[in-house]
């Protein structure tokens, strides 16, 4: 199993480097531009500050850039760490819907990975963009102001068996969500699925998945103050989306939240009426929203989340990598961070 940190704010660069001490494997950065610095600038104070650590994002966002400017971007990375540099995309769910949008569709996500994944393999693709289609590849390479030469790997971001297909079709890995995308077997039959249509073996394939992740003290129950300062958030980004989903195309909740969904529809509905779409999604990984704390319930927490004891959390670790999973990352509260990662690198990442 591998381990990683996120980062999102360019006062956090020393996170990263503290990570890379710690033993961690890789390092995340958001692309939530009203919410997060800018992810390009990040990474590259991460790369140059570290040197052993994988750099990437967590994810890119296709819907905030056009591709051949996102392969440019994760090129010029690479220059500064090659070899340990990789590039995860999403269809984005906090940034696009911070700014009232809806995530990519998935043809357009297929397209978008297409000439994203031809451009870093140095190839010519055919780009279409404001209805014209030309072929385009990286010019002037002789200049040395792109690394396509070391292996970039495309890390596709999928909740749903269409774009988790997506990952088996263009991807060298996974990034999935623990409970939002299924349970880690499901989600390889569809990663199989669409390798198998495209006459692909997976053979150095990685899947990593976000999880929400919390380590609990001796005799701590789910019910005290500090779980809910440190789990909440996350687990309410999870019961964001779906209720997103559900405005947007009436989709069923799922079964995790069934016990506090009409009470959370009503009161979503009185509150937004009042706020802005950049107002839903602030607390994202950031803070608990005191007004919906009520909701984090320990049921919820222990469905949302990978929680107990170190022992408990290495148990329920090993049996995810058995069942596929190959990596998994997590994102504590910004005021909390350093001393969450330094507590599970040596209470759990010590003991794998």
């Amino acid at each position: 199993m591998k381990f990683g940190v996120s980062l999102g704010r360019i006062d956090d660069v020393d996170l990263a480097v503290q990570a890379e001490g710690f033993g961690y494997d890789f390092c995340w950065v958001w692309d939530s531009p009203l919410l997060r610095s800018n992810l390009w600038v990040i990474m590259a104070l991460v790369a140059e500050r570290t040197e052993r650590i994988r750099v990437g994002s967590g994810v890119a966002i296709p819907g905030l850039r056009v591709a051949p400017t996102t392969a440019n971007a994760i090129a010029t990375i690479n220059r500064l760490a090659p070899g340990r540099t990789f590039l995860g995309v999403g269809t984005g769910n906090t940034a696009m819907r911070s700014m009232g949008q809806l995530p990519m569709r998935v043809a357009d996500y297929e397209e978008h990975l297409r000439v994203i994944r031809a451009l870093l393999k140095g190839e010519t693709v055919d780009y279409t963009a404001n209805g014209r289609t030309h072929p385009i590849s990286f010019q002037s390479r002789e200049l040395n102001y792109v690394d396509i030469e070391h292996p970039i790997p495309i890390h596709v971001g999928g909740f749903g068996p269409k774009s988790q297909a997506l990952a088996g079709q263009l991807g060298d890995g996974l990034i999935t969500g623990i409970p939002r995308g299924g349970s880690i077997p499901e989600a390889l039959a569809n990663v199989q699925r669409g390798a198998d249509q495209a006459n692909r073996n997976l053979d150095g394939f990685e899947t990593t998945a976000l999880v929400n992740m919390l380590l609990l003290n001796p005799e701590e129950t789910l019910s005290s103050p500090r779980v809910l300062e440190e789990v909440g958030s996350s687990v309410m980004v999870n019961v964001h989306y779906l209720y997103d989903r559900f405005l947007e195309a009436g989709a069923e909740p799922s079964r995790f939240v069934e016990s506090i969904w009409d009470e959370y529809v009503a009161f979503r509905q009185e509150r937004d009426a009042n706020r802005s779409v950049s107002d839903v999604h602030s607390s994202h990984y950031g803070h608990l929203d005191p007004e919906e704390a009520r909701f984090v319930t320990p049921e919820l927490i222990r469905e949302c989340a990978i929680v107990g004891q170190p022992g408990d959390v290495v148990e329920q670790l090993t049996d995810l990598e058995k069942q596929g999973l190959d990596s998994i990352n997590f994102i504590p509260p910004t005021d909390q961070q350093y001393e969450i990662y330094a507590r599970f690198a040596s209470e759990v990442i010590a003991r794998m």
